[in-house]
């Protein structure tokens, strides 16, 4: 092994507004030690979301080709029912396809993600 992951970075228009939605669906709260006005950084359990200032960001259009999703994270959830309704109430919004175990949504700057779930 050459390294280890540290923290998976995300562009965005508002850094604490994305912060704010991630750390609400994820469990995981702002390290206020790790952020300023441009960084964002939400961590817990090992884990680390960071999120960065993109002005000019053209965000994904599920699923056109022509605006790719670039990343998406995959969320799993023990009931599905609820944690869309939460999502949706944070500001999330549901997208174009699903499967028999993950429904597809865009975070409010518009970066695809999945609820994954038992069918």
């Amino acid at each position: 092994m050459m390294g280890q992951l540290r923290t998976v970075v995300i562009d965005c228009p508002d850094p604490r507004a994305l912060a704010g939605f991630y750390s609400e669906l994820l469990g995981l709260p702002v390290d206020a030690d790790a952020s300023d006005d441009g960084w964002v950084v939400i961590a817990g359990s090992g884990h680390r979301l960071a999120f960065q200032t993109a002005p000019d960001l053209r965000p994904p259009a599920w699923p056109d080709p022509e605006r790719p999703q670039q990343f998406h994270l995959d969320v799993q959830v023990a009931d599905v029912e609820a944690a869309e309704q939460r999502v949706l109430a944070l500001g999330a919004r549901r997208l174009p396809g699903e499967g028999d175990d993950f429904r597809v949504y865009a975070d409010p700057a518009g970066h695809p993600f999945c609820l994954v779930f038992s069918a």
